[in-house]
């Protein structure tokens, strides 16, 4: 199994800010440490193609919240 890194966009940043815009959810298949908590695209692309991972990008639905 190929190692896969799970990301979503971050709630309080709009288009257009130059701040990273995604945080790191999970890493399955890997032994890998993230050690920003906000990250670029760009970063988390690279990333993957030095550990031959996979990127998912988690959707939320807009207007519902999740509640565990």
């Amino acid at each position: 199994m190929s190692p896969i890194i799970f990301i979503r966009e971050r709630k309080k940043v709009e288009k257009g800010e130059k701040k990273p815009r995604f945080r790191v959810v999970a890493v399955a298949g890997a032994d890998l440490q993230f050690r920003a908590h906000h990250v670029r695209r760009q970063e988390v692309d690279q990333v993957a193609g030095k550990i031959g991972a996979e990127v998912v990008e988690l959707k939320a639905e807009k207007g519902k919240e999740i509640h565990a």
